[in-house]
């Protein structure tokens, strides 16, 4: 099987190459921790809701 030569070459082009760095840093930089804090976040409200309708966890009266 052959593989188009446009899929086996690595990016030359300097600005394809700092357009990908610049997008990886953005990524791992700025949107990974944002979806990770909102994540956690939107857990502990989850829970923190549940709680309000069935009271906290412990044994049971």
């Amino acid at each position: 099987m052959t593989v188009p030569e446009s899929a086996s070459s690595m990016p030359t082009d300097p600005t394809r190459r700092r357009r990908e760095f610049l997008s990886f840093t953005f990524l791992a930089v700025v949107l990974a921790p944002i979806i990770a804090v909102a994540f956690v976040g939107s857990y502990g409200l989850v829970i923190w809701i549940y709680q309000m309708f069935n009271g906290p966890p412990g044994p049971g009266h």
